[in-house]
């Protein structure tokens, strides 16, 4: 039962089982910024093929200017969020469920910043381009390291979470740092050369262990939980994908880390990132496939039973999107070919579940569904004997 406040005009009767409509943007939530991800990913992994098709670069420049688009769009969205629902937005920081989201936006920033030195220079021209990546991996960096530290730190002391709670949503703030490694391995070689680029390369190298130290806490966790608690529900099970985005991205972040140390540091010591940077990407990838394997088959699994389309779909392209540009390292610094054909393969899958989750999400936001409140609970009616 409602009671209004001011009863002018009442209001109708939401039928029980149909979804109440909500102010605009109050449901707005930061797991959107993974569209943005997603939609980078696209472009950057694209780029990072060994063999490309010709006209694939005029496609990955205008997939890279639409990630531009859906995040200056989401960053205005959010910052309204923030002005006319600051109650929900400040609920979102201590929910389990969302929380983990937070370090979406950090990435989308550094996503796209990738992109505008991969790919944007074509569209907005070299300098413009450098110096859109560098103050996007400012942004990003400080958002990243924030979301790292703030949102464990809030679930811990607020929510008292344990480990059975433990989800792969948990990775999205601690992989944010390894992000920033990989367009901070970018940047290093446009430093001066000397104790500044040797530095940048050392501060890379942190980001890189810093969130690698984090994965390795809590992904036991997140596969302890899933060997105890049986699959995930059905909405949640494309999240099993993110596994699979600290591994592809830590493998991407050491290559280019170790493509421009002789720049900046001796040979002894370039050559031995370089064989780490071999050693580390073929166990990490390894290790990829064995997750991607299982978590493919509890998808499948879940589909047959009526996976309802949600937000948590942009799961099977960012992440996917990390193993590409990390095969494609490996294949290039080993000259392997089966990383290339590795790379290839994910990312014709990378592709394709990203025009599905695009096509859903337009239709869903056309249609209310994505942004509707939760469907009210049917009333209680007494039982009689």
């Amino acid at each position: 039962m409602v009671i209004v406040a001011h009863p002018p005009t009442p209001s109708p009767a939401v039928p029980p089982g149909t979804a109440r409509p909500a102010p605009p943007l109050s449901r707005l939530g930061p797991n959107w910024y993974s569209a943005v991800m997603g939609t980078a990913a696209v472009a950057i992994a694209g780029a990072s093929l060994p063999v490309a098709p010709a006209g694939l670069r005029d496609v990955l420049e205008a997939v890279w200017v639409l990630s531009v688009l859906a995040l200056a769009a989401l960053l205005v969205a959010r910052a309204a969020h923030w002005a006319h629902h600051r109650d929900r937005a400040r609920a979102d920081l201590l929910d389990p469920a969302v929380a983990p989201f937070q370090g979406c936006a950090a990435m989308a920033l550094l996503a796209v910043g990738i992109g505008s030195l991969t790919v944007g220079g074509g569209v907005i021209g070299e300098h413009a381009a450098l110096v859109t990546a560098t103050a996007l991996f400012a942004a990003g960096t400080l958002a990243g390291l924030t979301a790292a530290v703030a949102v464990p730190y809030l679930l811990v002391t607020r929510r008292r979470v344990t480990a059975r709670d433990a989800t792969p949503v948990w990775l999205l703030p601690v992989v944010a740092p390894m992000v920033a490694a990989t367009l901070g391995a970018l940047l290093v070689g446009r430093v001066p050369a000397g104790p500044w680029r040797r530095a940048a390369l050392l501060g890379c190298y942190g980001l890189f262990a810093v969130s690698l130290a984090a994965v390795l806490v809590v992904l036991p966790l997140v596969i302890l939980r899933l060997l105890r608690e049986g699959p995930p529900p059905l909405a949640a099970t494309p999240a099993l994908f993110l596994v699979l985005g600290p591994l592809g991205q830590s493998t991407t972040a050491v290559h280019k880390l170790a493509n421009v140390a002789p720049s900046a540091v001796g040979g002894a010591d370039a050559a031995a990132l370089g064989s780490f940077a071999t050693v580390y990407g073929s166990v990490a990838l390894g290790l990829a496939l064995l997750w991607l394997l299982p978590a493919a088959a509890l998808v499948v699994r879940a589909a047959r039973r009526g996976m309802p389309f949600a937000m948590t779909w942009w799961a099977f392209t960012f992440p996917v999107g990390t193993c590409v540009t990390g095969a494609a390292a490996l294949s290039a610094r080993t000259g392997a070919a089966v990383p290339a054909w590795a790379a290839a393969a994910l990312y014709a899958f990378l592709v394709a579940a990203w025009a599905v989750a695009g096509t859903l999400t337009l239709r869903g936001l056309a249609g209310g569904a994505l942004l509707a409140a939760p469907s009210a609970p049917p009333p209680a009616t007494a039982r009689t004997r």
